[in-house]
């Protein structure tokens, strides 16, 4: 009988998880003021684990430098744009969004849209408010900024009556010139077609299409 090779005869096997991928599982149970955060996911320990890490920290440092300060107060209603490819999903839209309601939900509003257009993708809903957020966080520095300039001209033109207009790259928009008047909500027959949300599910060819050239444009 052929007797198997002792442990202390095989060659030292460097630490690993024993599968295919070195995948670690992560498991995350964390309470803070009261609020529970709990999620399990694997992670790559190789896969740029400090350049994720850096620029995370990065944009937090970013997000903080801007808290506590104020911003421009007066009516703000900017137009938010839809362009984007969620795999086969190809979605375009615009609306407006109230900057002064801070009791606004994106996810909401996505899984709202979502349900209307019948779109069934599971991604697209968290990509749909996901861009949402971007612009309105730009926006949102875009109105820090306006307000510390308005008291920078304040302070240098002190004894004039001053009516500082916000610079938000003419984002924020004049509802009285937008619709026509101000007691009107309806938009106006031409702008029909630009509000109205498009979505086009692209086959294999056209998606493997778009990427081809998504990656020609980012050499």
């Amino acid at each position: 009988m052929k007797l198997l090779p002792s442990s202390s005869s095989r060659t030292p096997v460097k630490f690993r998880i024993p599968t295919a991928d070195n995948l670690v599982p992560i498991r995350l149970d964390i309470e803070i003021d009261g609020q529970r955060f709990k999620d399990a996911f694997t992670w790559n320990p190789a896969a740029f684990i400090t350049q994720i890490a850096q620029s995370i920290q990065s944009q937090l440092t970013d997000f903080r430098s801007y808290e506590g300060q104020d911003m421009y107060a007066g009516e703000k209603i900017v137009p938010i744009k839809l362009d984007l490819r969620v795999n086969h999903s190809l979605i375009k839209d615009q609306f407006l969004w109230d900057m002064n309601n801070f009791e606004s939900d994106p996810e909401e509003f996505a899984r709202t849209f979502c349900r209307d257009m019948d779109i069934q993708d599971p991604e697209v809903g968290p990509a749909i408010a996901f861009a949402i957020r971007e612009q309105l966080y730009e926006i949102a520095i875009q109105s820090v900024t306006s307000a510390r300039e308005s008291r920078l001209s304040k302070k240098g033109r002190r004894g004039f009556d001053y009516s500082p207009a916000i610079k938000s790259s003419g984002i924020s928009l004049d509802l009285v010139k937008y619709f026509g008047h101000k007691s009107s909500v309806v938009r106006k027959r031409k702008d029909w077609d630009v509000f109205e949300p498009i979505v086009d599910i692209l086959s294999s060819e056209e998606v493997g299409a778009l990427e081809a050239r998504e990656e020609r444009n980012a050499r």
